[in-house]
């Protein structure tokens, strides 16, 4: 792994429940991301993906192992370090639905300009900055002064790619950022994330889709049950998939140029899985 990953997760095990029925979500996974770098991280429903971004933010607590942000080992952090940490803006998230993680009452520029504030900027700086970022997700100034519930799904989404930009973080977290839009606004979704590459931010795409994430990530990594069964440059793990949970994902994928797999070899797949 990379000495200077922005995120470096090592033999990361998180555990749901107590004591007398705990339940094993993640078990050793380890992973790296470099500045600049995309990373998609790709499982269905119940794989620990959201449990990996949550892990890393400090939401869920890491039962074993190590979690590096920017060279700092938040694993055992508490509260206040978190606290600290996300004021600072080093990592940020963006949510699934828009309209939940955005504050209903704040218009576009109070919801940009709110982490600059609660980190010191002046007024006068955070609105210039504020502006500049609306230009980068390709929003116009006349949607400054709308509320979250005046905007369409896809400038919702954009939004909010512009709020976790806007502290200029080391390292943004997606969970599922194009799932709910419509075809037209995930094509621009992702290519304002392919963009951001050139800018040294590190970006970890969290997908159940391969084929949205097969023309932005770098890297995949595919996890099953928990587990990372799969993880190499995105070329790689499309083109020459090595583990069968990998292929049942590329050969159901009708986004990518592959030849979809027939019936008979999905139900092959499966019964690979669970042999």
């Amino acid at each position: 792994m990379s000495t200077d990953a922005v995120l470096k997760v090592d033999h990361l095990q998180v555990h749901y429940g107590s004591r007398r029925r705990r339940r094993r979500v993640l078990n050793d996974v380890s992973l790296s991301i470099a500045p600049g770098e995309t990373v998609g991280v790709i499982g269905e429903t119940g794989s620990g993906k959201s449990t990996l971004a949550r892990a890393v933010l400090g939401l869920v607590p890491a039962s074993a192992g190590s979690i590096l942000v920017d060279g700092e080992e938040v694993a055992a952090y508490g509260p206040r370090q978190w606290r600290a940490l996300r004021r600072r803006g080093v990592v940020q998230y963006v949510f699934q639905d828009p309209l939940r993680s955005l504050d209903p009452d704040l218009t576009v520029a109070e919801s940009l300009a709110e982490p600059l504030l609660i980190q010191g900027v002046s007024r006068t700086e955070a609105a210039g900055r504020v502006r500049a970022f609306l230009d980068r997700v390709r929003l116009t100034e006349d949607l400054l002064d709308r509320v979250p519930g005046e905007l369409s799904g896809g400038q919702r989404q954009r939004v909010a790619v512009a709020r976790a930009l806007v502290t200029e973080p080391r390292l943004v977290i997606l969970d599922e950022p194009v799932s709910a839009l419509d075809s037209a606004n995930r094509v621009q979704i992702l290519q304002i994330l392919k963009e951001l590459r050139g800018d040294g931010v590190a970006l970890v795409f969290i997908s159940h889709d391969l084929g949205s994430v097969a023309g932005v990530a770098d890297r995949i990594a595919v996890l099953y049950q928990g587990e990372l069964v799969e993880a190499g440059p995105a070329r790689d793990v499309i083109g020459a998939p090595s583990h069968p949970y990998t292929r049942l994902l590329v050969g159901s994928a009708p986004t990518l140029h592959s030849a979809p797999a027939g019936r008979a070899e999905r139900e092959a797949l499966r019964a690979l899985l669970h042999a």
